[in-house]
């Protein structure tokens, strides 16, 4: 009686200690207090429920259409969990045990082991679509793990009900990088072949299994990797943390926390400066290089710890944004760490054209025997890294982008960006930002960290502005101004960014009319106008048959494809209104449709192309001497070979033509105005008879 009242009157947590000690449990294994109190309060919550420890266990899967959705929510976990799965059992195979995978809820989502447990399992149903949650189960490994959120053993006679008593588990929670539990990594086996490193392959397979998810969750995103001891770093025991580029906390591994001595929660209101006492740009501009031996900071205990940047893009290759630069050298190194930090980041506005995959263009490419275009490439080469700016000229589709990108990949500048930049297709409201970027908060709608204009993620590299007419005039005057000084201000910053970067513009519209009509201002003209070149339209080059060798081997893999002589006939007589863009995208179809075959047909080519091929073409194979329109003009006599009566009627039609030419110094338009014939005549009468 008096040791019933003196064990009453214990406190409540000292009694249940007590009463757990007394308890039969578990009494072969050596386990510390903590362990039975653990078991014995879950015992007490099962008993809580009304759970039967000697009744039959429901072990029914729950309905298909429920596991479909189950695992579809869950598709993710079991995608990074199933490999790690199988690694796991590799270390226990033939240990009568399985590994086994479940939810959040407790429900089975996959589960592997040795055959000859499959059996003993199968009795208790550890498959896919049972649940085990405690308050199903009773006390076990994975419900239980999933109650107290830590890794947990739960074995033999530590199972509340007695049909589990043959088995042994030790099951470890998966977290998220924010502390939210995804679901539970249990081995479950014969009680018999228990053994005490199993939770320590148990726990490390799930830590991995949380890294892999951190990583997947912030592959964008820096990640700082550290531990107190340097051989730790790139172990399943470092800690990560996800930063963003202010420094603010993002998310952490389960080995961060416990470095950390923190929660998730508490975590994430600290930044990388206040946790580590250092900036987020000083560790890494320490971390720049691959070979860079990790940075020693302390926490705020004191324990110093060794940390270690890394993320998916090259850090070495530029900077990180920080807080601004001070000394002279200040807008010049923030300007480049900055863009070099964005051009990690994908572009989201559709004037910005990346490097394309084909080919890269440069002067030796560009040179198919075409005497205009080497006299275009001529005046360039002697131009090259004189920090003289360039204005192509030519009509739209005539590779004035690709003589561009040649320029850039032939100049000093070659490894640093090339940013192309539509000026007509951006809206004028956008455009601004486009181009000069803008601060943080400038207006609703826009990245909260503020963002970078091309202009200066280009720098070091080159800068082509295609339609310059299409500027508005206060952005022209803007664009003038950085040109002059070489510096800029972003959109609502106060201070200035230094500026490196090569300038090609480009029209294919008259300039001086683009002036006259005040689209485009007359200094900022000059100024763009280091060096005007003018590309020749398609119709007026003399290597089309070349150039169409080039596409046509660029597009097949293996050997070109060769033309019929019909198609080679009409891709000659052919006017090309789209130039070079259409000629490629003419070639593209019929390659693709020409498949494996070794000839390209008319059969091969759009019907499109050929519908209007046969309307640009009638003109030019009517059998008619523009004699009238040659006595109308006054200036060109009759050429000789009429006079003389001899000659057939081509002959007699290109005589004509070619004496209107010379007559008009070579000058195209003065003679095609004269003989009352287009342009596009000329050119083909005078080609066909150059190609016999």
């Amino acid at each position: 009686m008096t040791t019933q009242s003196s064990q009453s009157a214990l406190p409540a947590g000292r009694r249940r200690r007590e009463e757990a000690a007394q308890r039969p449990i578990a009494s072969a294994l050596p386990l510390d207090g903590s362990h039975v109190m653990s078991i014995n309060e879950s015992h007490e919550r099962c008993a809580a429920l009304g759970l039967s420890r000697i009744g039959s266990p429901d072990y029914t899967p729950i309905a298909r259409s429920d596991f479909t959705i189950t695992r579809e929510r869950n598709r993710r976990l079991f995608a990074h969990a199933a490999p790690v799965m199988e690694l796991l059992f590799e270390q226990i195979v033939k240990t009568q045990s399985m590994v086994v995978l479940t939810d959040a809820q407790g429900t089975i989502l996959h589960s592997i082991g040795d055959e000859d447990f499959l059996e003993k399992a199968a009795k208790v149903a550890l498959a896919p679509g049972v649940n085990w949650a405690e308050c199903a189960k009773g006390t076990n490994g994975m419900g239980t793990a999933l109650i107290d959120e830590t890794a947990v053993l739960v074995h033999a006679d530590e199972h509340f009900m007695h049909a589990n008593h043959f088995l042994t588990c030790q099951a470890a929670p998966i977290l998220d990088p924010r502390g939210n539990i995804l679901g539970v990594l249990d081995v479950s086996g014969d009680r018999r072949g228990y053994h005490q490193h199993t939770m320590g392959l148990v726990k490390m397979s799930a830590r991995m299994i949380e890294n892999h998810w951190l990583n997947d969750d912030f592959r964008d995103a820096l990640r700082l990797h550290f531990h107190a001891r340097l051989e730790f770093i790139g172990t399943l025991m470092e800690g990560i943390l996800a930063v963003d580029r202010d420094g603010r906390i993002l998310g952490a591994n389960r080995s961060a926390l416990d470095l950390l001595g923190m929660s998730g929660a508490g975590l994430r209101m600290h930044t990388v400066a206040s946790l580590l006492g250092t900036p987020i740009g000083s560790i890494v501009d320490a971390c720049r290089t691959p070979l860079t031996a990790p940075l020693r900071v302390a926490l705020p205990s004191g324990q110093a710890v060794h940390v270690q940047a890394r993320c998916n893009w090259p850090l070495w290759q530029g900077g990180w944004e920080d807080a601004p630069a001070t000394g002279p050298d200040a807008s010049h190194s923030a300007a480049a760490a900055t863009a070099a930090a964005m051009r990690a980041e994908k572009p989201e506005a559709p004037a910005a054209v990346e490097e394309p995959a084909a080919p890269a263009p440069t002067f030796a490419r560009l040179q198919t025997g075409d005497a205009q275009i080497d006299a275009v490439i001529g005046k360039l080469k002697r131009v090259l890294n004189r920090d003289i700016p360039v204005l192509i000229l030519g009509e739209a589709g005539s590779g004035k982008e690709m003589l561009a990108r040649a320029i850039h990949r032939e100049s000093r500048r070659a490894s640093q960006p090339f940013l192309a930049v539509q000026c007509a297709s951006v809206p004028e409201a956008l455009l601004e930002a486009e181009l000069f970027g803008y601060a943080e908060g400038v207006f609703p709608g826009a990245r909260r960290q503020g963002a970078v204009g091309k202009i200066v993620q280009a720098w070091g590299g080159t800068l082509f502005l295609d339609e310059i007419g299409g500027l508005p005039a206060g952005l022209q005057a803007r664009l003038l101004r950085v040109l002059q000084e070489r510096r800029l201000t972003p959109l609502g910053a106060v201070q200035p960014i230094e500026v490196d970067v090569a300038l090609i513009g480009a029209t294919d519209r008259n300039p001086r009319e683009l002036i006259e009509n005040h689209s485009l201002r007359e200094d900022l003209y000059y100024r763009l106008n280091g060096l005007a070149v003018r590309l020749p339209p398609l119709r007026e080059r003399s290597d089309l048959m070349l150039l169409v060798k080039q596409i046509l081997a660029d597009e097949c893999a293996g050997d070109a494809p060769s033309l019929a002589p019909e198609v080679s006939e009409l891709l000659a007589r052919y006017d090309w209104p789209g130039n070079l863009r259409q000629l490629a995208g003419v070639l593209h179809t019929a390659a693709v449709m020409a498949g494996n075959e070794p000839r390209v047909t008319r059969e091969h080519l759009s019907d499109d192309f050929l519908e209007d091929a046969s309307q640009r073409l009638a003109p030019a194979v009517e059998p008619a001497v523009p004699q009238p329109a040659a006595v109308r003009a006054g200036e060109a006599g009759a050429p000789a070979a009429v006079r003389a009566g001899g000659g057939t009627l081509e002959e007699l039609e290109r005589e004509m033509i070619r004496q209107a030419v010379d007559a008009a110094d070579g000058n195209i338009s003065v003679a095609s105005k004269r003989l009352g014939i287009s342009r596009n005549t000329i050119y083909r009468k005078l080609r066909w008879n150059n190609a016999a």
